[in-house]
């Protein structure tokens, strides 16, 4: 048996207070569904603030709020029609600096998302820009003449189903969408509209928000020629959507977007301590990430689909992940996430036929060491698995488009379970927006606040180790190399160094530790299935 040493092994030296983002575990809070105040069955801005104490208690740096803006929610806030007001759904602006107020009181920054690529279509600006093509803010969406036998103007796809292209009767012309045809994209060119998204940042950042997520910023700048998507070749991946059957090098992803985004920066920067993270999805990811997080002028970090979509745990994913980030000079900082809103949870993504509860924690364990920012869903400190919602219950415009060929988002969304005994799981007095998972009942928070081996009391216990080792906030990593189906690595900082072995496989492995090297944290036993551990220098 492996012998569990001193956690105390490398002094605690506090980061920057200018980047307390650097390595920082910041909280994912889905607003629909975190806590509802008023009991209409959708959570809103005072059920979060009643419950910041749990994000403060698991010892997390930040909280990501994700849209409360007004919005006819078709997209659930991430079509929004007036950028600096609140949905009536979720609360008011008051709310909304009372939720800012009681975090910062916890030691909790306050991250929000921005979406600066679409708007709905009942934002005042596109209802002015659809109603002619020479009223003022004509040009601040993307518009396209028919071609001559009046079919759209190329064959860009949409994310969710059909063309990017959708007819307005009123202009003559063809409007630009990426995602649903209620989310017009803006002509984010014009530098009209910058500047307008530029206002919109600092409202906020007015108010004392302490950073931004950008959703979806890849998809803010097009390719003004209209040029077609070339096809997917036969056979690369599975193909559920039309989206799927293309390379998307025209219709997102123009090298002008890390112009914008170094002008977003500087008004960042002038309010000083702040955070930016992008959101990238799609085939150049990888490349764009490190794009848009390039020297000091552009966004702190990035995250991408690495892990959300991937279907397997396995060393490679890991270890291929981690290498995009070696830490060259003026390079970004990563963030990573395993679950989120818009993805499959991870127990149930990468479970297979093992046990959850053990997987969760494995899971758990490695994704505190991992090295970058740690994104947190809500419920992922419980271990919550997908929910399973019947098709009749079904909300999410994607999921229903694409069932049953795609789990859809649904699942990810449902209540936060905060007790196991109160109606609705202690979420709402009324029926939620979406059903509560009986299986989440028995993991709600009142059940694991009184169990001290609880995989709540574990997140807690490792949200802390990661905050007072250097080596896993913001140390170097490094491969070491082990026999499948073990990942093993090395977190780094100063004369600090420390081990980190998984076993990710469904057999145990009799691999020896490295001599010289003693457990100071560990999940499972040793090396055995669903198992991983840290080591340290005895």
């Amino acid at each position: 048996m492996l012998e569990r040493g001193d956690a105390s092994i490398a002094p605690h030296s506090a980061p920057d207070a200018s980047e307390w983002w650097r390595g920082a575990v910041i909280y994912q809070i889905y607003p629909r569904s975190f806590a509802d105040s008023n009991g209409d069955g959708v959570g809103d801005l005072p059920g979060v603030t009643a419950r910041l104490d749990h994000v403060a208690s698991l010892g997390a740096d930040a909280i990501w709020l994700s849209p409360f803006f007004t919005s006819p929610m078709k997209d659930f806030g991430y079509d929004i029609a007036d950028y600096r007001a609140v949905d009536p759904i979720f609360g008011t602006l008051e709310d909304f600096d009372r939720l800012l107020a009681r975090a910062h009181g916890l030691g909790l920054k306050v991250v929000i998302d921005q979406v600066y690529s679409h708007t709905s279509d009942q934002h005042a600006w596109f209802q002015e820009s659809r109603q002619s093509r020479d009223n003022p803010k004509a040009d601040w969406y993307v518009w396209a003449d028919a071609k001559p036998d009046g079919s759209p103007p190329n064959n860009w796809q949409s994310v969710f189903h059909g063309p990017c292209w959708t007819w307005d009767a009123r202009r003559g012309q063809y409007y630009l969408h990426n995602f649903l045809s209620s989310q017009p994209n803006l002509h984010v060119h014009n530098l009209e509209v910058q500047e307008a998204l530029l206002a919109t940042a600092k409202f906020w950042l007015d108010r004392g928000v302490d950073g931004f997520r950008l959703d979806a910023i890849n998809f803010s700048m097009h390719d003004p020629a209209l040029r077609d998507n070339p096809p997917v070749a036969d056979g690369l991946g599975r193909k559920t959507r039309p989206f799927d059957y293309q390379h998307h090098f025209y219709n997102q992803s123009h090298p002008d977007v890390p112009k914008f985004l170094e002008k977003l920066r500087r008004l960042i920067d002038s309010y000083g301590g702040r955070f930016t993270v992008a959101e990238v999805g799609g085939e150049q990811a990888d490349r764009e990430m490190k794009e848009f997080t390039r020297g000091p002028n552009r966004l702190n970090s990035a995250y991408g689909f690495n892990f959300l979509y991937a279907q397997d745990l396995t060393a490679a994913l890991i270890h291929d992940s981690m290498a995009l980030w070696p830490g060259a000079q003026g390079e970004g900082w990563p963030s990573w996430a395993f679950s989120n809103h818009d993805a499959p949870r991870v127990v149930s993504r990468w479970l297979g036929a093992r046990d959850p509860g053990a997987f969760a924690r494995q899971a758990m364990l490695l994704l505190m060491c991992l090295r970058g920012n740690v994104f947190l869903y809500q419920g992922e400190e419980l271990g919550l698995p997908q929910a399973e919602v019947p098709f009749e219950q079904l909300q999410d415009p994607e999921a229903i488009a694409n069932w049953p060929e795609t789990q859809g988002r649904d699942g990810a969304r449902t209540p936060m379970p905060w007790s196991a005994e109160a109606p609705h799981a202690g979420f709402s007095t009324a029926e939620p927006w979406l059903p509560v998972d009986s299986r989440h009942l028995p993991l709600a928070v009142d059940r694991q606040e009184r169990d001290p081996t609880s995989m709540l009391a574990l997140t807690r216990r490792l949200i802390a180790l990661r905050k007072h080792q250097p080596a896993l906030r913001t140390g170097t990593i490094r491969p070491v190399d082990a026999p499948a189906p073990l990942l093993a690595f090395e977190r780094g900082e100063g004369s600090a160094l420390l081990l980190c072995v998984f076993n990710l496989g469904e057999q145990a492995s009799d691999w020896p530790l490295p001599a010289g090297w003693q457990v100071i944290e560990e999940v499972g036993h040793p090396l055995a299935p669903l198992s991983g551990l840290i080591a340290c220098r005895a």
